[in-house]
């Protein structure tokens, strides 16, 4: 049986050979620079203080939901979130999902029609990609944060478009000219979806609630497993939109709803964050400190992710493995997941390291670039 499966035993033998496979590993020890915990929540004893006491208050929180939420998962927790969530980031609704991911599934794969196309830029996260294949739409790429290129493909376009951004993207760790796409999108008619993954907690709700452009993007995606160190999305949209994916979206549809345990979570994050608001100003004093060492990197000057790019393959991993032997925990990304000879050291910043570690952490990168 195994002879019908050797084409993927060879490429499998390929990535081990070139030192790009991936396996799963269990949580090392050591400083963290490689998690999406900016703010420290996944850590923070108060926090989980605080959610435990909910839990014991109310032990029915553990519960599992039973089903999806349109038969038996639904509950008045997670109404009541998502009424909070939307009051809180300026829109009128907001739908919850179990991870960003499908909620990216959800948008735009239900969203666009045959007749529609979508924009996106050329670093977009995977789950849009993915989901742009589910749908039957027509899909495009501008280049990267080039609000030329984006309005030379708007020009071009007949009937309805989609653009979708990230406020703060993953892998460069650059933010996004919202405000320059939000007017070329409004100018050319087309339906603006941002991803706020990344920028969540970081910078406030988010760049689209810091530059208040709740009028200028149709749906804005919230994931809570970053910053607020819980797990799970929203995406921000209007009412009819909200109602269309209910109807519509199979990532919802046929999805078991999370327990309410998660919707809590999520809503005491945000009262945690709001009065906790040190955490983000220590992130950018340590994100400071960082750019301050003068390593170059195509990042944002204000960005918790900082990208150094090492295109040498044996190089990035000896850099890797040097800095795990001195107790730092980084994570290195090789094509395919970014481009062949854009390959990188990723540099994650929180709140809680210390300017001792990441001034030790870039001498040791010094010696590599």
């Amino acid at each position: 049986m195994l002879n019908k499966f050797h084409h993927f035993q060879e490429v499998l033998e390929k990535r081990k050979e070139s030192g790009t496979l991936r396996i799963l590993k269990q949580k090392q020890e050591g400083i963290d620079f490689y998690s999406n915990d900016y703010l420290g929540l996944a850590r923070n004893k108060d926090f989980q203080e605080l959610l435990l006491k909910k839990i014991t208050e109310n032990p029915e929180l553990l519960k599992g939901s039973t089903g999806s939420r349109l038969i038996s998962g639904n509950s008045s927790i997670v109404v009541e979130t998502e009424e909070f969530i939307a009051k809180e980031h300026q829109y009128e609704s907001a739908l919850l999902f179990p991870s960003g991911y499908n909620a990216n599934l959800a948008l735009f794969s239900t969203l666009p029609t045959r007749h529609d196309t979508i924009i996106v830029d050329e670093q977009i996260h995977r789950s849009v990609h993915d989901a742009c294949k589910m749908s039957n739409a027509k899909k495009l790429k501008f280049k990267h944060n080039d609000v030329e290129d984006l309005e030379r493909i708007l020009k071009k376009q007949n009937g309805l478009c989609y653009v979708a951004i990230e406020s703060l993207y993953s892998m460069d760790g650059d933010i996004a000219p919202i405000n320059e796409i939000a007017e070329i999108t409004e100018k050319y008619n087309a339906n603006l979806i941002v991803d706020e993954a990344h920028a969540f907690g970081v910078f406030g709700y988010g760049l689209v609630d810091k530059f208040q452009l709740q009028n200028k993007v149709l749906a804005t995606v919230i994931t809570y497993g970053k910053a607020l160190g819980t797990h799970g999305a929203a995406i921000l949209t209007n009412d009819l939109i909200k109602s269309y994916l209910i109807n519509f979206a199979s990532p919802f549809i046929y999805s078991t709803s999370a327990h309410d345990f998660l919707w809590m979570s999520i809503q005491e994050g945000y009262h945690f964050l709001n009065t906790n608001k040190e955490l983000s100003i220590k992130l950018q004093e340590n994100i400071k400190i960082f750019r301050d060492q003068n390593l170059k990197s195509p990042s944002s000057e204000n960005s918790p992710i900082q990208a150094i790019i090492i295109p040498d393959n044996h190089q990035l991993r000896t850099l890797k493995e040097v800095l795990f032997e001195n107790g730092f925990l980084t994570y290195a990304v090789f094509s395919p997941t970014v481009k062949e000879g854009t390959e990188r050291l990723r540099i994650c910043l929180h709140s809680f390291n210390t300017e001792e570690e990441i001034i030790q952490l870039t001498n040791i990168i010094k010696k590599f670039t």
